[in-house]
């Protein structure tokens, strides 16, 4: 019964991820790997070369200078996200006129294609006809160069993020709510626990297995998140928003000749650093009674 998951396990996970592993011991570039010329076929030059690209990229600055802004990138974007969503939720768990419409229209981006999400804030970004700029001059305000600014456009590829992102904490952190029986605020309520304490005896508990899953997973998409680098700014202006996915991207696939070797070392050591993030978030929250 195990066998059919087992081959599908190995053809879309397995193969990849050994042929990612094994050009990174390789000098693989555009130069040396197999291709077809007219009817020439010209098969593989490229040789094994043990862990050189990994010392390449340990050794060069332009991967920790990545690195760090990808964590700043991640950072930010996971923890705004949460505090949105944690928001939202609360407001959308309560008794008010409307209640659907709000639902429905808070989890309106997630239903958007993010493509096409990002062009619209493109569109919006835009210096001289977008619209946030028209409003700023409309209110005597300069107009401010949204992705052509180094920290601006860091800050403008943030908003978009979290704008993406806000609609699944809402949804799963609104379960969460719903899950708590109202029978422990009403206890609560009699014993003179005021809105504040209820939320933080009550509310954060019950739903930390909630948070600890969808922070995992976001911080995971984030680190990974990339269409709204690449779609937004590719990465500049500059390199002030490349992210190490989308650098790893550049390598393969826009500089030239096109390093395959190099770019499946940056995968790979990216695969290695989220997966040593999951194992330590794993065992803190083992060690705090969670069962995940």
């Amino acid at each position: 019964m195990v066998a059919p998951v087992v081959l599908v396990i190995a053809v879309i996970i397995g193969y990849p991820l050994v042929r990612g592993l094994y050009l990174s011991l390789t000098d693989a570039t555009e130069a040396n790997v197999a291709r077809d010329i007219g009817m020439n076929h010209i098969p593989a030059t490229y040789t094994f070369v043990g862990l050189d690209n990994y010392t390449a990229v340990l050794s060069d600055g332009v991967f920790w200078s990545r690195l760090g802004w990808t964590v700043v990138w991640t950072v930010a974007c996971v923890g705004i996200t949460f505090a949105l969503g944690l928001t939202l939720a609360n407001l959308l768990n309560r008794k008010m006129k409307g209640r659907t419409f709000y639902r429905l229209a808070l989890i309106l981006p997630w239903a958007i294609p993010a493509f096409i999400s990002v062009f619209t804030w493109r569109l919006l970004y835009n210096e001289k006809h977008g619209l946030l700029n028209k409003l700023l001059q409309g209110g005597g305000i300069d107009a401010i160069p949204w992705l052509n600014d180094p920290t601006w456009a860091k800050l403008s590829v943030i908003v978009v993020n979290v704008w993406l992102g806000v609609p699944f904490m809402l949804v799963a952190l609104l379960g969460g709510l719903q899950s708590i029986p109202g029978e422990l605020y009403e206890a609560a309520e009699m014993d003179g626990a005021n809105a504040w304490q209820r939320f933080r005896n009550i509310t954060v508990p019950s739903l930390r297995s909630v948070s600890s899953t969808v922070i995992l997973l976001s911080t995971i998409w984030t680190f990974n998140m990339f269409p709204v680098i690449f779609l937004l700014t590719r990465g500049g202006p500059g390199d002030a928003t490349e992210i190490l996915v989308t650098y790893a991207y550049r390598l393969s696939f826009v500089d030239s000749p096109r390093n395959f070797s190099s770019s499946a070392a940056w995968g790979v050591l990216i695969l290695l650093m989220l997966s040593a993030v999951a194992v330590v978030y794993r065992r803190a929250l083992r060690k705090q009674g969670e069962v995940w």
